[in-house]
C-alpha cells in the first residue's frame, strides 16, 4: 500500500551504480518507454497523486534482475496491474484532426517484442487514455508545454544512479511526446536511450552527471536546448577569458572585436588576426573535442557559441596564429567575465544610432536597440528612401513583429503557422492558426532588405519571417540559428533546469524553420579580407542587389 504522501525514496533511490550487461541495457530501455507511456496515458497515473518517479525506483530493481526480455516484460505487467484495472472510457478520446506530426505508437502493437500481455496492457491504456495530463500543462494563448509540476530534487547535488536514470527517462519521454521537432532531429531516439542508460548507471560525480546531460540534450539538435542552470560545467571551464570577440569566418577563428575597450587592444591582437592555437592546442582539435558539449540546431550556430568560450580558463593563455603582418605568438591575460562586455559577440549590426540614413536612397534600422512604439516614426523617416535595411544580426530589444510588420505590407499577409502538442494524444502535434499582418500606415513602399546570420535566433528568426512577406523583400546573409518557437523549461534531478523549443513554427505553406533557419534569398558571408578591411560585406551586397548597382558604406 503506497501512502498518500510517498516518502520512501526521499533519501535516495537505492539503485547502485554499476556496469550493465547488454540484456540489462535492453530491458531498462524498454522500461523507460513503458514508464513514459504510462506516465502520459494511464488513467490512474494521470488522475491520481501517485509519485510516478518513485514507481520507477520500485520496478527498476526487478527489471535489472530479469535474466531476459520476457522476464522483464512479465515484471512490468505485474507492476502495471498493481495500479488497478484500467476503467473503460465513457467518452473515449479520438485521434485528432489537422495533425502535422502524428504520435508514434506503433511499438505498443509489437507483441513479438513486448510479449502479448505487456502489449495488451499498453493498448488498453491507449484506448482508455484520459483527455488531460498531470505532468504537463500548456501555456495559455501560446500552447507550449509547461513541465513546472515535475520535481527537481534540489537537495541532490550529486544524484545517485536511480535519480540519474530518472533524469534520462524524464527527458527522453519529454522529447518523445512533447517536442514539436522530433521528426527533424536526424537521430534514432530509441538508440539514444540505449546509449545513455549505461552512461547514467556508471559512477558519476555531480559535474560529470551534468556534462552527460549536456551531451544527451545536444542530441535533439535544438539551439534553445541546454541545461541553462549549470553552464559552469560546459568546457572549457573558468571564470575568466581573453578580452576578445572571436568568430569563425571562412572556417578560420578571427579576432573581430574586443570585449574590453582598453584591455582588448592591449593584447596586441588586431581585427582580422587568425588564431590557430590556444594554449598550444590547435583550434581544430579544440573544436572537435568540444562539439558534443555545445548543443545547437546547426553547425554555424555551434561554432558561434564555441567561439565565445574557447579562451576561457584561469591565468594567462598562449595564443598563436597569423595576421596581416605575419605570424604571431602572444601570452594574453584572461580577464574576469564580470568585467567584460560579452554581449557584443552576439550583435553584428552597425554601431551607432538605431535608425539612420546610410545614403539619400538607403535607410537603416537595427533591431538591437529598437523601440516598438517608434515603429511609425522609423517608417516616416525612411519615406524618401528606395531601400530600407532591417538589420536582425542581433536579438531584437523589443517585439517588432506586428508593430513594424503591418507598415511593410499593402494587404493582409500571413507569414507563419504554428503547431502545438495535444494533451489527449501525447506525441501528436496539431496545426494551429496562422500569424498574419494587417496593413497599417504609414507604409514603406520601397525594397526591404533583411540582414541575418547565425546570431539571428528565436524571436529574431520569427521577426525575419514576418518582414520577408513585404512585397519584394530580400533576405540577405547566411544560416540563422534554426531555433524558432516559444521555449519550454523542464527540471531534472539535482536542481537542473533546461529548455527546449516548445511549439513548432513553420511558413504558411508548411515549410519548416527548425535547424534550417531562415533561408536567405541572397547568401552572403563575411570574408577574412572583408573583416580585415573593416567592411560589412553582407549589408553592402544586400543594398547593391536592391539598388541594382554597387554600394559601399562610407
Amino acid at each position: 500500500m503506497i501512502p498518500a504522501v510517498d516518502r520512501e525514496f526521499d533519501q535516495g533511490s537505492r539503485l547502485e551504480a554499476r556496469e550493465l550487461s547488454p540484456t540489462q541495457v535492453a530491458n531498462l530501455a524498454l522500461l523507460g518507454r513503458v514508464w513514459g507511456f504510462a506516465k502520459y496515458h494511464h488513467p490512474v497515473v494521470v488522475t491520481s497523486a501517485r509519485n510516478w518517479d518513485y514507481e520507477l525506483f520500485r520496478i527498476a530493481p526487478l527489471v535489472l534482475a530479469a535474466p531476459d526480455r520476457s522476464s522483464a516484460a512479465a515484471a512490468m505487467v505485474t507492476w502495471l496491474d498493481a495500479l488497478g484495472a484500467i476503467p473503460a472510457c465513457r467518452s473515449c478520446v479520438t485521434s485528432p484532426s489537422g495533425v502535422q506530426l502524428a504520435a508514434d505508437n506503433a511499438w505498443i502493437e509489437d507483441a513479438a517484442t513486448l510479449g502479448p500481455a505487456l502489449s495488451d496492457r499498453l493498448k488498453s491504456m491507449h484506448r482508455n487514455r484520459p483527455s488531460s495530463q498531470r505532468y504537463v500543462s500548456f501555456v495559455p494563448n501560446v500552447g507550449n508545454p509547461d513541465f513546472s509540476i515535475e520535481e527537481r530534487y534540489a537537495t541532490l547535488a550529486s544524484p545517485d544512479a536511480g535519480y540519474r536514470l530518472l533524469a534520462l527517462f524524464r527527458f527522453w519521454n519529454i522529447i518523445a511526446y512533447w517536442f514539436p521537432y522530433r521528426d527533424v532531429m536526424d537521430e534514432d531516439w530509441n538508440a539514444v536511450l540505449s546509449e545513455f542508460i549505461p552512461v547514467m548507471m556508471r559512477p558519476l560525480t555531480g559535474d560529470a552527471y551534468r556534462l552527460a546531460l549536456i551531451r544527451l540534450i545536444g542530441r535533439i539538435h535544438d539551439t534553445h536546448a541546454n541545461i541553462w542552470s549549470d553552464l559552469r560545467v560546459q568546457p572549457p571551464t573558468g571564470s575568466a577569458e581573453a578580452p576578445l570577440i572571436l568568430r569563425f569566418v571562412e572556417n578560420r577563428l578571427l579576432v573581430t572585436g574586443y570585449t574590453h575597450p582598453t584591455l582588448g587592444p592591449a593584447t596586441g591582437l588586431r581585427i582580422g588576426d587568425e588564431i590557430q592555437s590556444i594554449g598550444g592546442v590547435p583550434v581544430t582539435t579544440l573544436v572537435d573535442s568540444l562539439r558534443p558539449y555545445y548543443p545547437a540546431s546547426n553547425e554555424p550556430t555551434r561554432l558561434r557559441d564555441m567561439a565565445r568560450s574557447l579562451t576561457r580558463g584561469a591565468g594567462p593563455v598562449a595564443l598563436a596564429g597569423v595576421g596581416a603582418a605575419g605570424a604571431f605568438s602572444v601570452s594574453v591575460n584572461r580577464q574576469p567575465l564580470s568585467t567584460l562586455d560579452r554581449s557584443r559577440a552576439l550583435i553584428r549590426d552597425l554601431e551607432g544610432p538605431t535608425f539612420r540614413m546610410l545614403a539619400d536612397s538607403v535607410a537603416y534600422l537595427k533591431l538591437s536597440s529598437v523601440v516598438a512604439a517608434s515603429a511609425a516614426s522609423y517608417i516616416e523617416q525612411a519615406q524618401r528612401a528606395r531601400v530600407l535595411v532591417i538589420d536582425i544580426r542581433n536579438y531584437p530589444s523589443d517585439f517588432m513583429v506586428f508593430a513594424l510588420g503591418g507598415l511593410l505590407v499593402g494587404s493582409p499577409a500571413p507569414f507563419a503557422r504554428f503547431t502545438v502538442g495535444d494533451a489527449s494524444n501525447p506525441g501528436a502535434f496539431r496545426w494551429g492558426p496562422f500569424a498574419s499582418h494587417t496593413p497599417r500606415t504609414p507604409r514603406f513602399t520601397g525594397t526591404v532588405v533583411i540582414l541575418v546570420d547565425e546570431t539571428t535566433q528565436s524571436m529574431a528568426e520569427y521577426t525575419a519571417m514576418a518582414f520577408r512577406v513585404a512585397p519584394g523583400a530580400i533576405v540577405v546573409g547566411s544560416t540563422t540559428a534554426g531555433a524558432d518557437g516559444n521555449v519550454s523549461r523542464f527540471p531534472l534531478p539535482g536542481n537542473v533546469e533546461g529548455m527546449i523549443s516548445g511549439i513548432g513554427v513553420f511558413y504558411p505553406d508548411g515549410r519548416p524553420t527548425q535547424r534550417i533557419g531562415i533561408v536567405p534569398d541572397l547568401v552572403v558571408r563575411p570574408t577574412v579580407a572583408g573583416i580585415r578591411a573593416g567592411r560589412d560585406e553582407v549589408l553592402e551586397a544586400g543594398v547593391s542587389r536592391a539598388l541594382g548597382r554597387a554600394f559601399r558604406l562610407p
